[in-house]
């Protein structure tokens, strides 16, 4: 190890310099001696390096969602060479080679951060050795040496000696007991930021080697700063525990605020921005509008089930999303709901059988009531214009037989032509009658 921070020298004057000025600071407030004043100067030292490792976090998420646009694509090639692993590891680095995305960005702020690291390691090495280093001088080194953080020296590791913590002025029992808590919380967080992220913020429908590279450095990472933690000293202890805080808050914020496309992080911020729309009516902030913009210009088909789910809670809710990121009020909807024109149709409720018997018949009892009563009134109607005298006699001009007691029984042509009459003239020449015939 201190091999490795010798070959990082180059920066261990700034970063001495840097944590010299803290320690002003925090030495007017706290006293120049105590643990409290280099403490928080580490801290700060790793908040400030955070801070200038910014603009590579972006870039980090910037490759991290460029991964997850490429997923449909890389599902696509597993279900075409499902059977030749070799290939689709090929065609994987040729899609990765194409888009011009990097599998291992993930690992970029740590990668950057190793300078200021090894550097830190190697200032605090120098003072437990009783050496000066940077612009770290004698006085400041001896302050150093007197500061403990809970009983532990800054300098002291899990692994010195009763001879070696002593000459620190401290004692073994201390030093171990803090060191260990301190192992084991930068594990932790280290485990836990890793796990948020595999959890939360990935499309888990998509099964991809970057899913298992996430994987496996959850569980790699944390073993590999518990094995390595033994050998840190307390300051360097104090500082990864700091970052790993740091990496897990603003991890947080990120998954919160921008999540991965397809995960559970962006179901259950779709559901929170679909909360506030109902309840405002609108939707409120730059980065929302942005959200919004960007799936409602995908098309119907690309759009995840998170997604779907999102316009589907809009409609219901009364509202349509815009090509802009806005939304407005959809009056088809509006009317659905105040019963207007484009109002569904009601369905009837479901009758048991017994009321549908019953239903019917009622309505044999009303149809007889209302056939009868016509009926009724027809028939009292025919009394009252019977006549009352002889029979009728025969009508005037009608023509009678022989005997002159009956009319005489028309002809069968004139009984055609009757028939002819009541249902109308043919149309065409009519057929003249025979001379001979009977007038």
């Amino acid at each position: 190890m201190d091999t490795i921070a010798s070959l990082f020298s180059f920066i261990t004057t700034p970063v001495s310099w840097v944590i010299v000025q803290f320690h002003k600071l925090f030495g007017a407030i706290f006293g120049p001696d105590t643990g409290w004043a280099w403490g928080l100067s580490i801290m700060c030292l790793v908040v400030l390096i955070r801070i200038c490792l910014i603009p590579l976090f972006v870039k980090q998420i910037k490759s991290t969602r460029n991964m997850q646009a490429l997923q449909p694509k890389m599902k696509a090639i597993q279900e075409r060479y499902k059977s030749d692993k070799q290939r689709q590891s090929e065609e994987m680095m040729k899609l990765y080679k194409e888009t011009g995305t990097n599998p291992l960005s993930s690992c970029l702020p740590i990668l950057a951060q190793s300078p200021f690291f090894f550097a830190l390691y190697h200032v605090l090495s120098n003072i437990a050795e009783g050496d000066t280093v940077g612009v770290i001088n004698q006085s400041l080194l001896d302050s150093a040496r007197q500061a403990h953080i809970f009983g532990a020296p800054l300098a002291s590791k899990f692994t010195d000696s009763a001879a070696e913590v002593a000459a620190l002025d401290a004692s073994i029992t201390s030093v171990r007991i803090v060191t260990a808590i301190m192992i084991i919380m930068m594990s932790a967080s280290q485990f836990f930021t890793q796990r948020q992220l595999m959890m939360k913020n990935v499309d888990l429908s998509v099964k991809t080697p970057y899913m298992q590279q996430q994987k496996m450095l959850m569980y790699i990472f944390p073993v590999i700063f518990a094995v390595m933690g033994i050998n840190f000293p307390v300051g360097v202890l104090v500082y990864w525990l700091t970052t790993n805080v740091w990496t897990m808050g603003q991890q947080m914020y990120v998954i919160n605020q921008n999540p991965t496309p397809g995960s559970k992080a962006q179901d259950s911020y779709l559901q929170r921005l679909l909360k506030s729309i109902t309840t405002h009516g609108e939707v409120r902030g730059r980065r929302r509008k942005t959200i919004v913009k960007m799936i409602v210009a995908k098309a119907s088909s690309d759009r995840n089930e998170n997604e779907r789910r999102f316009f589907s809670g809009l409609t219901k809710a009364g509202f349509a999303a815009q090509a802009d990121g806005t939304v407005i009020k959809s009056d088809t909807i509006e009317a659905e709901a105040e019963g207007g024109p484009a109002a569904r149709r009601q369905q009837p409720k479901r009758q048991t059988k017994a009321q549908r018997q019953a239903a019917a018949a009622q309505a044999v009892v009303k149809d007889t009531e209302e056939v009868s009563e016509p009926a009724a009134e027809e028939a009292t109607t025919s009394l009252e214009k019977k006549p009352q005298g002889p029979a009728k006699t025969a009508a005037k001009g009608e023509p009678k037989d022989e005997a002159g007691d009956k009319p005489a029984r028309p002809s069968r042509a004139n009984s055609g032509g009757s028939r002819q009459g009541k249902s109308g003239q043919r149309k065409g020449h009519q057929r003249p009658k025979h001379p001979s015939s009977k007038k």
